[in-house]
């Protein structure tokens, strides 16, 4: 569904990416790992269209779309779950569900997305009303992948997921996730939490650097010796 190939990308002078080149399949989850740093939301930046590649290329369904807005990439299926959720914290967990729908609003099925992602996160059904901001951590991811969801993806690139939630609630993050991809949703996951990660992901590309050094399945990495040793403490 998905290939990136050769990316680099600046801010400034400062070169983030140097060669990131991996590719997504049209359902699952992908892991992309790495150290901070390493060049990881940057690749989602880009995938996005919020940063500029400057040299490689993204493909979606075989048509090269590295030009394309950042607009027209999210009406194509590809959105971004931001690192730190960036919920409007004065709107209520509903009216940020809606605003993620936004692209989507002509189709005239804003209601039933939106009933869905209440059934598969009843949390958020009963914290509809309530401000965004006065949210607990975990309660504010559910919302901020549910915005997410509401865009109605085929790619879902989420940004460190379990920064800052109790360990419950990220075991429950990772079920939820696992969840959505096997209704169809390819899922990119960023993550420095690499066992959480390689448990749920299919597959998984490590970063370092700003360069692609290992792509595979969950169990080829885990199983990797340099993996193993820079990742696992193994």
């Amino acid at each position: 569904m998905l290939k990136v190939e050769g990316l680099a990308a600046y801010y400034g002078d400062f070169q983030a990416l140097e060669n990131v080149s991996f590719e997504l399949p049209d359902s699952g989850v992908t892991a992309l790992l790495g150290a901070n740093a390493a060049g990881k939301t940057t690749t989602l930046r880009v995938i996005s269209g919020v940063l500029p590649a400057t040299a490689g290329t993204v493909t979606l369904d075989g048509e090269d779309i590295t030009q394309a807005s950042s607009e027209e990439r999210v009406r194509r299926g590809i959105v971004q779950v931001p690192e730190g959720r960036k919920l409007f914290g004065t709107l209520t967990v509903e009216e940020n569900l809606l605003l993620g729908g936004f692209s989507r609003r002509k189709d005239g099925k804003s209601r039933e997305r939106l009933d869905r992602i209440y059934s598969m996160l009843p949390k958020l059904a009963e914290r509809r009303t309530q401000l965004a901001g006065s949210l607990s951590g975990g309660e504010q991811q559910m919302c901020a992948v549910g915005r997410g969801l509401m865009a109605d993806p085929s790619i879902l690139m989420i940004d460190e997921m379990s920064l800052g939630l109790a360990p419950v609630i990220v075991t429950q993050m990772f079920g939820f996730v696992k969840e959505i991809a096997a209704e169809g949703v390819s899922v990119l996951l960023v993550e420095q939490h690499v066992q959480h990660a390689l448990n749920a992901a299919d597959r998984a590309t490590i970063i370092e650097k700003g360069v692609t050094t290992h792509s595979g399945t969950s169990e080829e990495i885990r199983n990797d010796p340099k993996v193993r040793e820079a990742y696992l403490g193994a």
